[in-house]
């Protein structure tokens, strides 16, 4: 889609550089561009504010996401420079800041098998909830009660205003913001039927908070980085991994590929039953 968007501003040569796709979100484009092209990157800009609707923006990602927030830095290269927009998926509808809070519209195939995995009567922790789309598109159809936690104030402002925006749902959300560890050392210990580890870059040094979140019988989906020379073989790796660092009984009830992060690197996520 990208290179086809660029046919008409590209060379042949120029175009084999570009990376192959680009995110969507509203009426926003995120793109992000190879070095060598950077001097072209208003051109790329305009034509894909041309070829691609809606869209109002496009912004140049020019950073990795990181820090404790999870946040990247974008740079406006056609369009207007307004980072927030409105994002719908699966009848929900979210208001997010795609430089001020972490969000990514590849991971939405992944809350619709959370969403679907979901019991009424539920208790959630969301240890890294964001602005709330997997708390929110789980309470949308099932009676469950979810604690979307997050350390980015932004980010819990705008899980506040999203379950505003989303009056019909069946469960209910409480957004905390504050440090995930120390809520859960506070209030939380033992509550979760279910407990979310979205932070697959950090997820070794949140486990044992993740453990005091669940009650025993209570399933950890444990997200994580991990490389493997095959692609076939990263769910596995990822189960292994979780049985070597896991400091309690664990019985691994599920598992999948949830998409590739780099070469032969891979985020995976692993469904686990714990025994305390």
């Amino acid at each position: 889609m990208l290179k086809k968007a660029l046919g008409n501003v590209l060379s042949e040569q120029e175009a084999s550089e570009l990376y192959s796709a680009f995110d969507q979100i509203g009426d926003i484009i995120v793109v992000r561009i190879p070095d060598s092209l950077l001097p072209k990157r208003k051109i790329i800009g305009e034509a894909l504010l041309e070829s691609v609707h809606p869209a109002r923006s496009v912004f140049y990602q020019s950073s990795d996401v990181s820090g404790d927030y999870r946040t990247r830095k974008l740079e406006i290269i056609a369009g207007q420079d307004d980072t927030e927009t409105e994002y719908k998926e699966y009848g929900c509808r979210f208001k997010v800041d795609v430089e001020k809070a972490f969000f990514s519209p590849r991971l939405s195939t992944e809350r619709k098998r959370i969403a679907d995995l979901v019991q009424n009567g539920e208790v959630i922790i969301n240890m890294f909830g964001g602005v709330g789309m997997f708390s929110i598109i789980a309470a949308k159809t099932k009676n469950c009660l979810v604690y979307n936690i997050d350390l980015n104030p932004y980010a819990s402002k705008l899980c506040e205003e999203n379950i505003k925006l989303n009056k019909k749902m069946k469960g209910k959300i409480i957004s905390i913001n504050g440090d995930a560890a120390q809520v859960v050392k506070e209030c939380l210990q033992d509550k979760g039927d279910r407990t979310l580890m979205l932070l697959p870059e950090r997820s070794d040094e949140f486990l044992d908070s993740a453990i005091l979140a669940t009650k025993s019988g209570g399933i950890i989906h444990y997200y994580s980085h991990q490389h493997a020379d095959k692609r076939q073989d990263c769910v596995q790796v990822s189960k292994n991994h979780f049985l070597n660092v896991s400091p309690v009984q664990s019985e691994i009830i599920g598992g999948r590929l949830v998409r590739a992060v780099g070469p032969r690197f891979y985020q995976t996520v692993v469904d686990v039953r714990i025994t305390k």
